[in-house]
C-alpha cells in the first residue's frame, strides 16, 4: 500500500476577470484542491500573506500592479514560492521575462483543462520537501532500472552540462519528450524556459513563424508582433519534436540559426541574438530520411551531436512493472481510490504483451483501470478487453500480396494499367511482407 502523501496548502489565483476567476476555480476544485481567490494585486498581496500559499496562479496583465513586481515581492518574502503566471499571447515577451526573475511556469490563454492541471500540479509537487528524484521520474512515466535505461540515464547526467545538442530517437510513446526534460531538468539551464515544439503538428505554412516570430503585418492575420519558440526559449532549452517532418525551406533558417544562433522573424529586418540549447527527437530514421531526401544532411550533422536512443517498452523488461505501478500509485491518488498494485497474473501478463503504443499505451491502461474499478488489487478481469484478449482471438492478418502476378508474371507486368492508388497499396504491402 503506498503511503499517504499531505495535501497541499491553498492555491491562490489572482485573475481581475470574473468570469474566468470562475472558470479557473471550478476546474481546480474540481481537481481536490483549496483555492482561494483575489481580484486585484493588493488583495492578492493579502491573500498571500494570510494563506501561507506557496503555489500562486498570477495574471500577468493586472490593473493595480505590475504581475512582475508582485511576484517579486510574493518571492522576496517567501523564496519557495512557485508563480505560475497567466498571460495573452501579445505579452510572451514578459512572459519570458518572468521566467529569467523567477516564475515556475506560464500559461498562454487560451489553454485547455489539462493545461493548467498540469501547471498547477508540477508547482505542487516541486514544493513537496525530501522527494527523491525516483518519484519525480515516476510522476512522469520517465523511470526504469534495466540496463537500457540505466545507460540513458548515465548518458543524460554526461551530456546536461554541456551545450552539445541532443537529437533523441525512439517509436511512438516511448517518451522521447520525458528525455528532452530529463536533460533539461539535469541542465544549469533549469530555471530557464523548456519550450516544446511538434514540427509535424504545425501547418508548413505556419511552421515559420512559430518557430522564429513574425513581426506585425508580415502577412495576413499577423496583428501584431510576436516572438517564436526560439526567443520564448532565450536561456533555457528549445525541443524540438518531429524534426523529421520540417519543411526543407525552414531547414535552412534553422542551420543558418543553429550557426550564428540568431533568430529573423518573418518580416523582420534585424536579427535578435538569443541563447538557446537545441534538443530535437524523431520517431523515424533520420540517416534514412537524409538518404531520401527528406531532411538535410548538413543539419543531420549538426543536429546529430550525442544521440540517445529511447528503447521500446517490450525491451525494457522488468521496467514494464515499475512503471505501471507507480502509473497506478499516481492515477489512484488524483482520482481519489485505493489500489494495493497488481495480481502476479497481471504482471506475467504485462510482461508478455509486446505493447505496440510502448509506455503512452500502458499509461492508458492503467488510467483505464482507475477509472473504472473501486480499487483492491489489479486482477486480469479489471483490465480492458483489448488487452486480455487471447491472441488466437484476432483476427488473422490477409495473406500479402507475391511479389509476382497472380500468374506468375513479374511485378512490373502486374502493375501496369492499373490505377496509381491501387499499384502503390501492391508496392507497399509486398515490401512489407518481404521485409517483415
Amino acid at each position: 500500500m503506498a503511503p499517504t502523501r499531505a495535501k497541499p496548502g491553498p492555491i491562490l489565483l489572482i485573475e481581475d476577470t470574473p468570469s474566468l476567476q470562475l472558470i479557473y476555480r471550478a476546474v481546480l476544485t474540481a481537481a481536490g484542491h483549496d483555492i482561494r481567490v483575489a481580484g486585484s494585486a493588493t488583495e492578492g498581496m493579502a491573500l498571500f500573506t494570510q494563506t501561507g500559499a506557496q503555489v500562486v496562479l498570477l495574471d500577468l496583465g493586472l490593473a493595480d500592479r505590475n504581475g512582475l513586481d508582485l511576484m517579486a515581492e510574493m518571492i522576496a518574502l517567501r523564496p519557495d514560492t512557485r508563480v505560475v503566471f497567466i498571460t495573452a499571447n501579445g505579452s510572451i515577451n514578459k512572459a519570458v521575462e518572468a521566467m529569467r526573475a523567477g516564475a515556475h511556469e506560464f500559461l498562454v490563454k487560451p489553454f485547455d483543462e489539462a493545461r493548467i492541471l498540469n501547471a498547477v500540479e508540477n508547482a505542487v509537487e516541486r514544493g513537496r520537501p525530501n522527494r527523491p528524484a525516483v518519484q519525480d521520474r515516476a510522476r512522469a512515466g520517465f523511470i526504469g532500472s534495466s540496463e537500457a535505461m540505466a545507460r540513458i540515464h548515465a548518458k543524460i547526467t554526461s551530456v546536461a552540462n554541456s551545450m552539445a545538442t541532443v537529437f533523441i530517437t525512439g517509436e511512438s510513446g516511448t517518451g522521447k519528450e520525458l528525455c528532452a526534460l530529463a536533460v533539461h531538468a539535469a541542465s544549469p539551464r533549469s530555471k530557464g524556459p523548456f519550450i516544446a515544439l511538434n514540427c509535424g503538428a504545425i501547418p508548413i505554412d505556419l511552421l515559420e513563424s512559430e518557430v522564429f516570430g513574425h513581426v506585425k503585418g508580415s502577412f495576413t492575420g499577423a496583428i501584431s508582433d510576436r516572438p517564436g519558440a526560439a526567443t520564448a526559449a532565450d536561456g533555457g532549452t528549445l525541443f524540438l519534436d518531429e524534426i523529421c517532418e520540417m519543411a526543407p525551406a525552414l531547414q535552412t533558417k534553422l542551420l543558418r540559426f543553429l550557426q550564428t544562433s540568431t533568430v529573423l522573424p518573418v518580416g523582420a529586418t534585424r536579427p535578435i541574438k538569443v541563447n538557446v540549447r537545441i534538443v530535437c527527437a524523431t520517431n523515424r530514421d533520420p540517416l534514412e530520411a537524409v538518404r531520401r531526401g527528406q531532411f538535410r544532411e548538413d543539419l543531420y550533422y549538426r543536429l546529430f551531436v550525442v544521440p540517445i536512443h529511447m528503447p521500446p517498452l517490450r525491451e525494457r523488461a522488468e521496467d514494464v512493472i515499475e512503471i505501471a505501478e507507480a502509473a497506478l500509485y499516481r492515477c489512484a491518488e488524483e482520482e481519489s481510490r485505493q489500489f494495493d498494485g497488481l495480481a502476479p497474473e497481471v504482471k506475467d501478463l504485462f510482461r508478455r504483451l509486446p505493447w505496440p503504443g510502448n509506455v503512452r499505451q500502458l499509461l492508458n491502461v492503467i488510467r483505464n483501470v482507475v477509472v473504472l474499478n473501486a480499487g483492491g488489487l489489479v486482477r486480469p478481469d479489471m483490465l480492458p478487453e483489448d488487452i486480455i484478449r487471447p491472441a488466437a482471438d484476432s483476427p488473422a492478418p490477409p495473406p500479402a500480396p507475391s511479389l509476382h502476378g497472380p500468374e506468375g508474371e513479374p511485378l512490373l507486368e502486374h502493375l501496369l494499367g492499373r490505377p496509381l492508388a491501387e499499384v502503390e497499396r501492391i508496392i507497399v504491402t509486398a515490401t512489407l511482407a518481404r521485409h517483415g
